[in-house]
């Protein structure tokens, strides 16, 4: 059976949320972001047609648009939002895989039979639309790597089908940038040789593309040609990441408890960032002496920067650890888990904040995480077998 799968992106999610509540915000210049020094986290079509994009400098987009208008953002809105249209999804597709907070894959295969896949995900799209208020735009074709570049191409020539027997006639004009693997220093590495276009890039021998780019060359040849046969991930909202830390010996030393607290906070939020994951529920758990166990949690706007964390982490704990009592673990965790990166908590960090996040995180991913710590949290280690540091992957 030929699989159906659709790719559903929230047209400038953010912007089309603030509209929805303001309507005097239609039709200008908006961009969603921090302030002078702060980047874009999202922008109207009608900023990016004086060429303002996501992730630059405000102060370089106010030059290229000086009359937009510039708003901080509210996640606490894109977050309920982002549910309302999660469970119109969940209540009618059969398999549904939220890739982050404004796009999802939907493994649709077989609907052809009862309602035609294309009619099925057009009423989908309509019932969203009517229920939310929210503009989309969707993709309908063989895997998720076709249906994610057709919603691309479809905000100009609106929804897409590209039935199997047109993939090839569909990717080969396009260029190389519109493969979502694509990054900037790989674009330059292939223009060099030439390389600009789909078609181009189709033909090369996969062998010649894996000396080049490392180990993704295949991959990356596979794309080219239309094949992906990575499955849609049924999505779920129990999704957490969590650690446990047993002291050797009970302690009530809070400056110890709060430095346990501060690096585990900075070892999970890492894990959110390196796997693509924003938190929306924070929970903290202690476990007194006499092995009495208490847990507080709080909700979140989306993120995974432990700048945030941590102190959401620390507050929780303190309202928790009331009695006085000598504990012999603690314990985070994060859940409400959604598919994004560190870009869509934009709206307070500057340019400098966000360079700082991915210049730790290169350092991490390459020497390990020990290589670069926050202060607060670095004198923490385990001394002695007891004292271990649990990490759960939970469904």
């Amino acid at each position: 059976m030929q699989r159906a799968v659709v790719h559903i992106d929230m047209n400038t999610f953010f912007v089309s949320c603030e509209r929805l509540t303001n309507s005097e915000l239609n039709g200008i210049p908006l961009i969603i972001g921090g302030g002078e020094r702060g980047v874009v986290a999202s922008c109207s079509y009608e900023a990016r047609r004086f060429g303002v994009r996501s992730a630059m400098p405000i102060h370089m987009a106010m030059k290229l648009c000086p009359q937009a208008k510039i708003m901080k953002g509210d996640m606490e809105l894109y977050s309920r939002l982002s549910h309302d249209i999660t469970e119109i999804i969940q209540e009618k597709a059969p398999v549904v895989e939220k890739a982050s907070i404004d796009e999802f894959y939907l493994d649709i295969t077989g609907m052809d039979k009862f309602h035609g896949s294309y009619k099925w995900t057009n009423e989908l799209a309509h019932t969203i639309t009517k229920e939310t208020g929210l503009p989309l735009t969707f993709a309908l074709s063989v895997n998720k790597t076709v249906s994610k570049i057709g919603t691309g191409e479809g905000k100009q020539k609106q929804n897409l089908e590209i039935p199997e027997h047109l993939v090839r006639s569909f990717l080969n004009p396009l260029s190389i940038r519109k493969i979502p693997m694509v990054g900037e220093k790989t674009f330059q590495l292939l223009s060099r040789i030439g390389i600009r276009k789909i078609e181009t890039l189709s033909q090369m021998p996969p062998e010649a593309l894996q000396k080049m780019i490392g180990q993704n060359g295949i991959e990356l040849w596979k794309k080219a040609n239309g094949i992906d046969n990575n499955p849609v991930e049924p999505y779920t909202e129990r999704k957490s990441i969590s650690t446990e830390h047993t002291f050797g010996q009970d302690t009530i030393d809070m400056e110890r408890l709060r430095r346990v607290i501060l690096e585990m906070v900075e070892k999970l939020a890492f894990q959110l960032r390196s796997e693509q994951w924003l938190t929306s529920t924070v929970t903290v758990k202690i476990r007194y002496a006499n092995f009495d166990t208490e847990t507080r949690q709080s909700r979140v706007q989306y993120t995974s920067a432990d700048h945030i964390l941590t102190q959401i982490a620390v507050d929780l704990f303190e309202k928790l650890y009331q009695r006085r009592m000598r504990l012999r673990l603690i314990g985070v965790r994060f859940s409400g888990l959604v598919r994004g990166t560190y870009q869509i908590d934009l709206f307070e960090d500057t340019q400098e904040m966000l360079s700082l996040y991915q210049a730790m995180d290169r350092m991490k991913t390459r020497y390990g995480y020990d290589a670069v710590m926050r202060c607060a949290g670095a004198s923490f280690k385990p001394n002695n077998k007891n004292e271990i540091l649990k990490r759960k992957y939970d469904k």
